[in-house]
């Protein structure tokens, strides 16, 4: 008899040297930026700036110009924060949760969705601030001693928020800097003194490396460090979005009042997340040569769990509709026959076509496999959730309790440009990392190349009669 131990594949395609992965991923800071990139920023500052006249615009003659309207108080500025945090999602799902199961595939694509969530919470961060219309006042909302002994609402939901996001960027910047300590060092170690430019690189990356030098104790302090970080913020995944569907659940509005947004809003964040880290991954690797390593099998998995995390939010669409049925409830039934049958309908056929009927196809491994195909469904996916962020928030605010407070919400030209300059913002932000930082951990796809670990390789191991 004889026990074949089997070599697990490779997460990176051919066999690069070590020198070759430095290269490929440092290549991109060392290199002059060519048209295209400033094209592309070119396009993301104009987003950007359309964002800044219109926010200008709603600070000097005040939140009027928005569609807010009696009944529909929550427009844009809250559909647009569950937007961005949702997208903020993947990062650490990514970093924290893959890392904690050993997922070895995540780490092409690990750093840069780290990435994405810092820009995507910073961005979602705006919106509640411009929401309140004073800014100015937002300290308010942070519980401190004070003479007049005034406190926060501790019992609001919308205050928990401030807390849950709050923790949820300083935990996802922690670990995304712990995650870039070696490979400041490596960026460090190798630039010359040649040149004033060089000199300046070089003590820039020597102060944010912190003195790393590689040495056996500081890879021992930084794997620990790295393990209970991402414990840590593996609870904090699942808890934030919890937290921000608390700001619709808590209350007694109907199409709001129900126990499923929790569950429902993480797989929707995570649903969304993923399909904006893939969009973005998907050029990446194309513009600076990093298929070898953003494989397409690493795509591919990202696309199961797509499908996953769709068939969850298609669940938690029909469980909707079946529990407002059963409640017996009069006017929960309503709410949901107006969310697919009333003057909103439209946006709910969007939502449910692109977040339960697109990524269907990705049950067909050629399709799956397509990136041209994958990339226009994750498109798709965005679209969709952002109209279920629509959907949930302006259906049930325009048609309460009292028909005679039924209003139809009808987004402004500052509206949209306020969207539109969000993603100027997220997008720039992302521009920019790419030129700056390695968007690929140099350290952890070094320690997943062939030969890496110490592993068996086929041995065969004979026993018994027969050899």
């Amino acid at each position: 008899m004889s026990i074949e131990l089997t070599h697990e594949p490779s997460v990176i395609a051919g066999k690069p040297s070590l020198k070759q992965i430095d290269a490929s991923i440092i290549k991109p800071m060392n290199e002059v930026p060519n048209k295209k990139f400033f094209m592309a920023i070119t396009l993301t500052l104009t987003m950007l700036s359309i964002g800044a006249v219109s926010l200008g615009m709603s600070f000097y003659r005040g939140l009027g110009l928005w569609g807010v309207n009696n009944p529909v108080g929550w427009g844009f500025a809250i559909i647009n924060f569950v937007f961005w945090v949702g997208i903020g999602h993947a990062g650490t799902l990514i970093s924290a949760i893959l890392y904690l199961f050993r997922q070895k595939w995540r780490t092409g694509i690990a750093r840069f969705a780290e990435g994405m969530t810092i820009f995507a919470v910073m961005t979602a961060g705006i919106f509640p601030l411009i929401h309140v219309g004073r800014p100015w006042l937002a300290g308010y909302l942070f519980p401190y001693p004070n003479q007049h002994s005034l406190w926060v609402n501790f019992t609001s939901p919308l205050l928990w928020d401030v807390f849950a996001v709050s923790t949820y960027f300083t935990v996802s910047f922690v670990f995304w800097y712990i995650g870039l300590v070696p490979d400041f060092a490596t960026m460090r170690d190798r630039l010359s003194n040649s040149t004033a430019v060089d000199k300046i690189k070089k003590t820039i990356y020597s102060v944010l490396s912190l003195g790393w030098r590689f040495s056996n104790r500081h890879w021992s302090h930084y794997e620990m460090m790295y393990l209970v970080l991402a414990g840590f913020a593996t609870p904090l995944v699942l808890s934030v979005h919890t937290i921000v569907s608390f700001d619709f659940a808590v209350s007694i509005m109907p199409g709001w009042h129900t126990t499923i947004f929790p569950p429902y809003f993480v797989a929707g964040a995570v649903f969304s997340g993923f399909a904006m880290v893939q969009n973005a991954l998907i050029i990446i690797r194309k513009v600076f040569d990093l298929e070898y390593i953003i494989t397409l099998d690493t795509l591919e998995k990202m696309n199961k769990i797509i499908i996953v995390t769709g068939l969850m939010v298609g669940y938690a669409y029909g469980m909707e509709f079946f529990i407002a049925w059963y409640s017996g409830h009069e006017v929960e039934s309503f709410a949901f026959l107006n969310r697919a049958f009333g003057p909103y309908a439209w946006a709910y056929w969007i939502m449910v076509s692109c977040n339960v009927i697109a990524p269907q196809f990705f049950w067909f491994k050629k399709l799956r496999t397509n990136i041209p195909f994958m990339f226009v469904v994750a498109v798709l996916v965005n679209v969709g959730m952002w109209f279920e962020r629509f959907v949930i928030t302006v259906t049930s605010l325009s048609r309460d309790y009292l028909p005679s407070s039924w209003a139809y919400y009808t987004p402004t030209i500052y509206d949209f440009g306020i969207l539109i300059g969000s993603f100027g913002w997220f997008f720039t932000l992302l521009l920019i990392f790419t030129r700056t930082m390695p968007v690929v951990s140099i350290a952890e796809v070094k320690a997943v190349v062939d030969g890496a670990q110490p592993s068996h390789h086929g041995i065969g191991h004979s026993t018994g009669e027969g050899h």
